[in-house]
């Protein structure tokens, strides 16, 4: 018998399209079926989290996920990536360097924020950089008439964010934490605030006026959404 998304605790958004929201820090993480692949947008908090989502999406997609694109290199997005071993896996450039220099940095967040050190030890061990480094755009053929847009939008919430969209009848953008819904848009010390408002710029030029955008956290959300966060964002931190 088929599996629903909705069986699963996910959120379909168009056809082959969807996203569940984790426990937590109520993260998303995107899903993006093709014709015998498997695209998946953030791998979870922990090897464990990353794991399950895997299963999960293997039986939404039936079979393995065969691509992973990380939107930023948070630990609540990326320490799920060592469960996604034999997954093609993009990332902006310059991830490859914050988990080849900052490990520390991502284990020290991500134990301030809650996750138990045993965890935050493993995914830290097991980290590996993303294969492919995305500069500008990439476009992910998968099959059946089905091609992703990889795009490099920021800096903006960090230095190395990646929005994904999703070309269909309502085109789904999958914004990463440059965009948040369910609170304030987090500003850490590897923010580039005076680059965040033309980031989101960026981001409603790619997925116009009728697109779907699905926050890093919180509930999707529309243009005008983003077109707001924007302008408070602007008005925050002082730039046009």
């Amino acid at each position: 018998m088929t599996v629903t998304w909705e069986e699963l605790g996910w959120e379909r958004l168009a056809a082959g399209v969807g996203r569940c929201r984790l426990p937590g820090w109520d993260c998303t993480v995107g899903l993006v079926l093709g014709e015998g692949t498997a695209l998946v947008v953030d791998a979870g908090s922990s090897p464990a989290e990353g794991a399950l989502l895997r299963a999960q999406a293997g039986e939404l997609a039936g079979g393995d996920v065969t691509h992973l694109a990380l939107t930023h290199p948070h630990f609540d997005h990326v320490f799920g990536v060592p469960s996604f071993a034999g997954a093609e896996v993009y990332a902006a450039v310059g991830v490859a360097a914050v988990f080849a220099h900052e490990r520390e940095e991502l284990r020290l967040d991500a134990i301030r924020n809650g996750l138990p050190v045993a965890e935050a030890d493993e995914a830290v061990a097991a980290l590996v950089a993303p294969g492919h480094q995305v500069c500008g755009e990439w476009t992910l053929d998968l099959g059946d008439g089905r091609q992703v847009l990889l795009a490099n939008v920021g800096p903006g919430h960090t230095a190395h964010d990646l929005a994904i969209l999703v070309p269909g009848e309502r085109e789904v953008v999958f914004c990463g934490d440059l965009v948040e819904e369910s609170g304030d848009p987090q500003a850490g010390p590897d923010a580039v605030p005076s680059q965040w408002p033309a980031a989101l710029d960026r981001l409603l030029a790619l997925g116009g006026e009728d697109a779907l955008y699905v926050p890093g956290h919180g509930a999707v959300v529309d243009a005008g959404f983003v077109r707001r966060q924007r302008d408070r964002l602007a008005t925050r931190f002082g730039v046009s």
